[in-house]
Parts: C-alpha cells; sequence; structure tokens
C-alpha cells in the first residue's frame, strides 16, 4: 500500500468512526445532534458498480473535509442505484438539518424538486460528477464532451490504417446519467467522421457490465461476427462485459473504456482492451470538498469555480462550476498516467496472470 492510499484509507477509518459515534445518539436527538450544528455535510454517491466511488471519491471527499475542517462531520449514503432511495437519503439530511448536500445523482432529471426544496430552506447542493438538475449552489465534474472525443479518438488510433473502412459498434452509458449524452456526442463528432458507419448503438440501464454483455451478443448475433472491426464502450466496467461475450464468439477487436478501473488497466496490458480514459478523481473531490467547506462556513466559492454552466433542461442558469480535464491511457502509458500518479501500485496492477504483460510493458 502506497502513502498516499495508506492516508486516504486513514482518513476513511477517521471518518467511519467519527460516523459510527454520531450514529450512535438518542432517538429524537434530531437536527441538535445531527446536521443542524453547522458541522456536518452530506455525500450521496449514486451507486457502486462502478469501482471509483467506493474506493476513491468517498474517501478522498471524507479525507479532505476532515483535513479542511477537523470537527466536521461527514453523513454519507450510497444510492446502490435507486432513484427513490437517494431521495429519501435526501430528504433524511434536510430533516437532520445539514445545510450543505454533495449530491452524486442516479437520475439527474429527478432531482429538480429536491434540489429546488432544498434551496428554499437555506440547503446549498453541490453537483458532483453528474449535473443534476435544480438550483444547486455549485458543479463539479469533467469536460464530458471532451471525454467523449478522447475515446473515440483512441478508438480511431487503436483501429489504424483500417478505420475508414471499419463498421463500429457503440454501447452507451445510462440514459439517466446526464454525463453520458455528452460522452455519446463527443465520440460520435470524431468517429461519424473518421469510421465507415455506426453499426450497432444501444444505451445500457445502470452502466450495467451485464447488460452489456447481453447487447454485445445480440449485436454479435445480429451483424455477424466479420462485420464489424471495433467496440466503443461508455466505460471499463461495460467493457469487461462486452469483452466476455466477444471471446465467447471468438471475435478480437478493439474495445475502450472510460475511468482507469483495475480491471480495465489490466485487460489493456493483457491486450484484451486498448485504452481508458484517465480523470484524475483526487482534485475533482478535493475542489468538491473545499467547495463544500466554504459554503459551510458562509464563504465565497470563486475563486474555486473558473466557469459557468447552465442546467440541462435550460431552467438553471450560471451554476459556478470547476471542470477538469482527462487523458487517453494505454499500455504504452499506465507507468507515466496511473502509477505515476498513485492511483495504483504497480503491484495492484500486476498481480496474478498479469504479472508477465506488466514486464512485457516495462512496469514492475
Amino acid at each position: 500500500m502506497n502513502v498516499w492510499t495508506r492516508r486516504v484509507v486513514i482518513g476513511t477509518a477517521a471518518v467511519s468512526m467519527a460516523l459510527s459515534v454520531a450514529a450512535c445518539g438518542k432517538a429524537g436527538d434530531g437536527a441538535k445532534g445531527g446536521g443542524g450544528d453547522g458541522k456536518t455535510i452530506g455525500l450521496l454517491l449514486p451507486e457502486n458498480k462502478t469501482t471509483r466511488y467506493e474506493t476513491f471519491d468517498r474517501p478522498l471527499i471524507q479525507a479532505k473535509i476532515r483535513a479542511l475542517c477537523s470537527d466536521c462531520q461527514v453523513k454519507y449514503n450510497n444510492a446502490d442505484q435507486d432513484t427513490q432511495n437517494q431521495k429519501k437519503q435526501f430528504d433524511a439530511l434536510i430533516t437532520q438539518g445539514v445545510k450543505v448536500i454533495i449530491l452524486d445523482a442516479v437520475d439527474y432529471k429527478a432531482t429538480k424538486s429536491w434540489v429546488n426544496q432544498a434551496a428554499k430552506q437555506g440547503v446549498k447542493v453541490i453537483a458532483y460528477d453528474r449535473l443534476a438538475e435544480g438550483n444547486l449552489s455549485a458543479y463539479v465534474s469533467y469536460d464530458n464532451e471532451k471525454i467523449g472525443r478522447l475515446q473515440g479518438q483512441a478508438l480511431v488510433k487503436a483501429l489504424g490504417d483500417k478505420a475508414k473502412d471499419s463498421n463500429v459498434v457503440m454501447i452507451n452509458g445510462s440514459p439517466t446519467d446526464p454525463n453520458m449524452p455528452f460522452f455519446k456526442k463527443g465520440a460520435h463528432s470524431v468517429l461519424d467522421k473518421a469510421v465507415k458507419k455506426i453499426s450497432y448503438e444501444q444505451d445500457i440501464p445502470d452502466w450495467s457490465p451485464d447488460e452489456a454483455n447481453k447487447k454485445m451478443s445480440a449485436a454479435i448475433d445480429s451483424l455477424g461476427k466479420d462485420n464489424f472491426q471495433g467496440v466503443y464502450s461508455g466505460n471499463d466496467g461495460m467493457a469487461g462485459g462486452i469483452i466476455t461475450a466477444l471471446k465467447k464468439q471468438g471475435v478480437n477487436v478493439p474495445v475502450g473504456g472510460q475511468d482507469a478501473e483495475l480491471a480495465g488497466l489490466q485487460r489493456i496490458l493483457k491486450g484484451d482492451q486498448a485504452f481508458t480514459i484517465y480523470k484524475q478523481i483526487k482534485p475533482q473531490a478535493d475542489s468538491t470538498a473545499e467547495i463544500a467547506v466554504k459554503l459551510l462556513k458562509g464563504e465565497k466559492i470563486g475563486s474555486l469555480t473558473d466557469r459557468k454552466v447552465d442546467s440541462l433542461s435550460g431552467e438553471v442558469k450560471g451554476i459556478p462550476a470547476k471542470l477538469y480535464d482527462a487523458q487517453i491511457v494505454t499500455k504504452a502509458n499506465i507507468k507515466d498516467t496511473i502509477i505515476k500518479d498513485k492511483v495504483y501500485t504497480a503491484s495492484q496492477i500486476c498481480a496474478g496472470d498479469v504479472k508477465k504483460a506488466c514486464e512485457a510493458a516495462g512496469i514492475k
């Protein structure tokens, strides 16, 4: 375990202990013992099928909040991809008197009434990673259309000289994720010009690897094994399901993903996956924590946000935002990106059957 990971684990343990103690308060304490003391920040994440949320986002945000405000508490919940569950979690934070909530929405459209009601009660909501609807105080994410363009560019590069004669299958992410249309738009802006055609395209609810596997199998049945030359996958989790379906049918074509998940990086080294998109989660998490603490203290956040964005519905204008860039990761630069930034150590990546592939790539 590297120093950075160890710090995060220690930070997480400290927050977990604090939460356990807080949870032992007497029934009926309500806002007084909950978030009404002006020292509590709510953190609501959408799901755990994508490994980044529990592995990185949650501990990083918690650790940064603790570093900035030693007597602050974080009330955390994961919605497990259930919108109604997330609404209950959100409402519970309001009832407990929490004044700042970091929200990564399961369904961005569903949040409008919750966020607007919270704003009327003086609760500041920060949209994290996904741009929720409603009267937000801030938004922290990535330039998601650019990420889509990077995915498209990386797939075209993987196809090489054959790109112009290639048919491509597109397996997109969840339609309830507001980032997905931007990924799709960015990818199409590149692929539509660079390849022969998109011969099959599907959106996958919940970013489900199992559903992606089924859709890939359906695509193979529909098109035939030899009638497509590459696959765009919305993220690494789905890429895993897609690659399983391809292998079962004996098909070997470039597949790309997103998120730099450990399993995705290992598939890249073994030659099963062509690329992923690496989004530095720590700067995003740190910025969000800094904004949350400033809002909690009633301070201005202009120094932390460098642009304004409008909600996707167009109903809310000029939301203060911070958007980060991302980069393509292939076998050639895992060492200089993922390992250099201590996202994963070489020993974590090179475990088991990946060891030989790591040695061949010069990773030790």
